[in-house]
């Protein structure tokens, strides 16, 4: 593995999630979350919890770029790249169903998480494809 790649992708994917977490919920569902505010936090109360959103971005930062690192990054292809970032990204929106079977959710939020999760998996699939590269090998 090439440790300062590895660093600089987690970094590059993390800012890349952190901003479009930011749009996501912060400017495209705001009006989705206002009118369901019976079912979040007050608005006001947001920022102190604000390092347990940061800390998930981490968790889903991290296994995402080490694993790219470690089993796909000598081989792959900015295709594979996006596959990757997709299939993580449905991993990780597999309790989104469960989350609206159980909770007084509107679908629409279920479906906008859901297709932004996959935008945000390819982007970041994109990232750790241009930013990390394994060290070259040596012929011997």
């Amino acid at each position: 593995m090439n440790p300062k790649r590895l660093v600089l992708a987690i970094v590059a994917v993390f800012v890349g999630i952190f901003l479009t977490d930011f749009l996501i919920h912060g400017v495209w569902l705001q009006s989705d979350y206002k009118a369901t505010a019976s079912l979040w936090r007050p608005e006001a109360e947001m920022p102190s919890y604000m390092g347990w959103l940061i800390l998930g971005q981490l968790f889903f930062t991290i296994p995402f770029v080490v694993l790219w690192a470690k089993g796909f990054a000598a081989k792959g292809c900015i295709r594979d790249a996006c596959v990757y970032g997709v299939l993580l990204a449905l991993a990780c929106q597999s309790t989104t169903p469960i989350c609206y079977a159980t909770q007084p959710m509107p679908g629409s939020i279920m479906v906008k998480w859901f297709v932004s999760s996959l935008a945000q998996g390819v982007m970041a699939g994109i990232i750790v494809f241009l930013v990390y590269q394994p060290k070259p090998t040596v012929a011997s």
